[in-house]
């Protein structure tokens, strides 16, 4: 008996021919995710004699529905299936396993089992200790590649950890950014579906303005519950330019033993901030944060922006860790703290515009600033506050708080700005007659 497919369109072809550890592939809805896993599945069960296949979903009836009324219709004649273990066994020993994981407890069920390919389908719904659980799952003494194949949209309790190692790449010490691979696939690529129901783009258009971007366009910088819904990478994120040597410089930091998190800021003489630097490093005792800060700023600085409690003295020595920054070369100034003032202000910034200009532009280097900022949510008990977990996301987000909440006001629209304003005075007082870039 012959298996007969229909032709993969290219995305999918991609992914059938990953040959990565890790590969992950979607990015909207509509995309041809299921088609392709099933697909993989039951070729590789095929051509390798004797190997072990997991495929998992969030709940029974998504597997049901998705994977194994499909399969066994499709592999009628060719494999068994036993309702007993939920599986798929084919003539020469190879074998498809059906799994789900609802809540992390879930994962230890598969402590010891071994599996060649494990598919995690919709794995934005699962969370980051399930996945590394299932990782482990992979291995064996037979000669058969060992990979995980990802399918995946935006948004769901995994999107932070899928848009970390395959949007962002953002690697941990132990993590090998050659292991990670990813394909986006959208509604537009899958061009038989959109012959067979053309209708189906036009109800992805006709969705709400947040939900499409995430369905439609496949928006990873958007998800459900985001606390700055404003952001736009290809609005606020920018390549790396000469700053003119009249824009004033600021620095803010937010300092904790386990993170250090400074930022830099170029103002213009339109009210424009630029964040052009940043560090990112845990474990710094004071004097070491400071030299970090210090020996990173070859420039001027006209403030450095920190939080209000760094001058709160510590029992053991009388002493304030502001005390030690300002002995080690970094003079602070007193940051407004004001959480939910600091959020808005944030917010003017993002959503505004002078001409052209967004009224906030971050450097493409800024990495760390860049994944963090769409990834806060909401704090439910808090209204206009963000959620302070994950703490590591909240750091940079802080500092930048800090200093747009400190520095001279709003920022300045076109024309709104009188010919008084002690900032725009301040701005032309200040600006020297040097054009020249001050750096990269």
């Amino acid at each position: 008996m012959k298996l007969l497919f229909p032709a993969p369109f290219d995305k999918q072809r991609e992914f059938l021919l990953a040959r990565e550890r890790f590969v992950a592939y979607g990015g909207s809805r509509g995309g041809g995710k299921s088609f392709a896993v099933r697909m993989k599945a039951s070729l590789a069960a095929l051509h390798y004699r004797g190997i072990r296949i997991l495929i998992l979903r969030r709940s029974f009836p998504e597997l049901y529905e998705n994977h194994i009324k499909q399969l066994r219709s499709l592999l009628h004649g060719i494999a068994v299936y036993r309702e007993s273990d939920k599986s798929l066994s084919f003539p020469g020993g190879s074998l498809i396993k059906f799994g789900y994981l609802d809540t992390d407890a879930d994962a230890d069920r598969y402590q010891g089992q071994e599996y060649d390919l494990i598919f995690l389908d919709e794995a934005t719904h699962f969370s980051e200790y399930q996945f590394r659980c299932l990782t482990a799952c992979l291995r064996g003494t037979r000669d058969f590649p060992r990979r995980m194949y990802l399918t995946c949209n935006p948004g769901g309790v995994g999107h932070a950890w899928v848009k970390r190692l395959f949007i962002d790449r953002d690697f941990r010490p132990d993590e090998n950014p050659g292991d990670y691979r990813f394909i986006r696939s959208t509604v537009y690529d899958n061009r038989p579906l959109l012959a067979r129901d053309p209708s189906y783009l036009h109800r992805l258009r006709a969705l709400p303005p947040e939900i499409r971007r995430a369905w439609l366009d496949g928006d990873w910088d958007l998800l459900a519950g985001q606390f700055f819904s404003e952001f736009r990478r290809e609005k606020h994120v920018v390549d790396p330019f000469p700053i003119p040597d009249w824009w004033r410089i600021f620095r803010a930091f937010d300092y904790g033993l386990d993170m250090l998190a400074c930022l830099w800021f170029a103002l213009d003489d339109r009210g424009n901030v630029t964040v052009f630097r940043e560090l990112f490093l845990p474990g710094l005792i004071v004097s070491q944060a400071a030299a970090q800060i210090r020996d990173a700023s070859p420039e001027p600085v006209v403030a450095t922006y920190a939080p209000p409690d760094l001058a709160n003295r510590q029992k053991d020595t009388g002493r304030s860790m502001w005390e030690i920054f300002e002995e080690n070369g970094i003079r602070l100034s007193r940051a407004d703290s004001n959480r939910i003032q600091g959020w808005m202000q944030i917010r003017e910034y993002l959503a505004a515009e002078n001409a052209t200009t967004p009224s906030l532009r971050i450097f493409s280097t800024c990495h760390q600033l860049i994944r963090c900022l769409p990834l806060l949510r909401h704090d439910p008990a808090v209204p206009g506050d963000c959620a302070q977990s994950p703490h590591e996301l909240t750091h940079l987000p802080d500092a930048l708080r800090y200093f747009l909440r400190s520095r001279a006001g709003p920022p300045l629209l076109p024309g709104n700005a009188p010919a008084d304003d002690p900032h725009a005075m301040l701005l032309a007082r200040v600006r020297p007659k040097s054009r020249k870039g001050r750096f990269n």
